[in-house]
């Protein structure tokens, strides 16, 4: 249908492993209505949520293409040790590595968590927020929330961190909407930067 999926995006919409595409669940529940089963983007038949194997199977096709969405996915896989894989730190993080090198605004994202939190890797910030700025120059929303937790948290550049914010609002992150809340309460934003906020949000 080529409309918004709105945020998060995981929320509405479903990844499907055949051919790694999100589907709006709008577009699957119409898909279903209309007596299609499997993937209505590419058709593929449905696969059991147990058949682990076919699953990765689907997601290693992909990989082998150079598909950052599957390596992202595959992944996701090894760092929860899901679909019969065991749980591997250290291969999640080279996939999501090989991925950001690709250029998936996703990975580099995952990433500065992961480096800026020092969740199951060392802890480093710097890393972690040139991750974030690389998602965030390719206009990832999250990441840019992130960049402005990150100025305000650990630099105390308030300033700086509601103008990541205004960006974020207007491409529809509620959480900015509501840091320049706050930071309007408290005195670090303007009543114009949050009435325009509101108005980016909307």
């Amino acid at each position: 249908c080529f409309l918004f999926i709105g945020l998060p995006v995981g929320e509405h919409a479903k990844m499907y492993a055949c051919c790694m595409k999100m589907v709006c669940k709008g577009c699957v529940l119409a898909a279903q209505l209309r007596g299609l089963r499997g993937c209505p983007f590419c058709r593929a038949p449905p696969t059991r949520i147990d058949d682990h194997a076919s699953q990765l199977a689907m997601i290693q096709k992909r990989v082998d293409k150079g598909d950052t969405a599957a390596i992202n996915q595959l992944g996701g896989e090894y760092i929860h040790g899901r679909l019969g894989l065991s749980k591997n730190v250290t291969r999640a993080i080279e996939l999501w590595t090989d991925s950001a090198k690709l250029g998936s605004v996703e990975a580099h994202y995952v990433l500065g968590h992961m480096y800026c939190s020092g969740e199951l890797v060392e802890e480093d910030i710097s890393r972690g927020v040139q991750h974030w700025q690389k998602a965030a120059m390719k206009g990832h929303a999250s990441s840019r929330y992130k960049l402005g937790v990150a100025e305000c948290i650990t630099q105390g550049n308030c300033k700086l961190a509601v103008r990541h914010w205004m960006i974020s609002t207007k491409m529809g992150d509620e959480g900015s909407l509501n840091e320049i809340r706050r930071m309007f309460m408290r005195g670090h934003a303007t009543k114009a930067q949050y009435a325009e906020a509101l108005l980016g949000y909307r």
